[in-house]
């Protein structure tokens, strides 16, 4: 009796791996289903940048074509050349005044916010968890309560009309960037810094030599970010700017859209070329960014 349990035990062991071969997913359907939800997940998001595109090479009769039309029959190549070409979208001259705004500002958060997170992150003062405090409460103040008194301190200062109200601000830091590049440096071993001060460096080499090139990428994500926020800023030049030869890209595209309501096609190529700097900057950037994205952390 005890021996034929014994041979049911190890014919049972022989069988269950074979039945759990069996009956185990691939391995490869997971990532599959993944990838199959990533990519509707981007069509989804690509859609409507699909649309604008094909609606710039279509006539405006196309564009609202019932049913839909997915694809220019034929394609009007001359909606290009009319935009770019029209005296109210001059488009060069418009992303040079937008390529200057966007980075002037993005120049002056990046200086002004990475030194003042490496003091909040390395020196030790008197009051500087008060002062960091302050700054993070600052999060929690709406931009149009400070816009007034910041448009009326200019004006005393006869700074409106230009951009110097827009891009000098910048140079003062910013406090989500500020908090961010703080964690960042807070994360950097402590032992570099020492070893540098042993050696006879002082705060700026340590800061310009040391600390800069290891959070590269965290200054990566600030300009991007920096970059896409202003490229896009409607508001504030619409309220300083009050030369149409100063206007970005922004001013310019909704100029345009007052003067030529009915020209759709042409809006679609002027949206589309106001876009199309940041897709490329994005993509010589992403790498970069990614990278800056994954390894900042929150260490506090």
């Amino acid at each position: 009796m005890t021996h034929a349990a014994e041979r049911r035990v190890e014919a049972t062991a022989r069988v269950a791996p074979a039945t759990v071969t069996r009956h185990r997913r691939p391995d490869w359907l997971a990532p599959l289903a993944r990838h199959a939800l990533l990519v509707g997940v981007a069509a989804v998001f690509l859609l409507p940048f699909y649309w604008m595109v094909m609606s710039g090479l279509k006539s405006n009769g196309q564009i609202f074509a019932r049913p839909l039309q997915w694809w220019p029959d034929p394609v009007v190549w001359d909606n290009i050349g009319r935009t770019i070409g029209s005296q109210y979208f001059p488009y060069f001259r418009l992303l040079g005044n937008s390529a200057f705004y966007a980075g002037g500002v993005t120049l002056g958060t990046v200086l002004s916010c990475a030194a003042v997170g490496y003091g909040f992150a390395r020196l030790r003062f008197p009051g500087r968890d008060v002062l960091f405090a302050i700054t993070l409460a600052t999060l929690m103040i709406p931009p149009i309560v400070t816009f007034i008194p910041t448009y009326v301190l200019f004006a005393q200062l006869k700074l409106t009309g230009g951009y110097v109200p827009l891009i000098l601000p910048a140079f003062f830091g910013n406090a989500f960037f500020i908090f961010m590049m703080r964690q960042f440096f807070l994360n950097i071993p402590g032992d570099l810094s020492d070893a540098a001060r042993i050696d006879g460096a002082g705060e700026y080499r340590i800061f310009f030599q040391i600390m800069l090139p290891l959070v590269r990428p965290a200054l990566m994500v600030v300009a991007v970010f920096s970059l896409l926020y202003t490229w896009h800023e409607f508001f504030q030049p619409l309220i300083y700017l009050q030369d149409r030869a100063q206007f970005p890209l922004s001013l310019g595209l909704y100029a345009f859209r007052s003067q030529r309501t009915a020209e759709w096609a042409s809006i679609m190529v002027g949206s589309f070329l106001t876009t199309l700097p940041l897709i490329v900057v994005f993509l010589f950037t992403q790498r970069y960014f990614l990278r800056g994205i994954a390894t900042t952390g929150l260490k506090g």
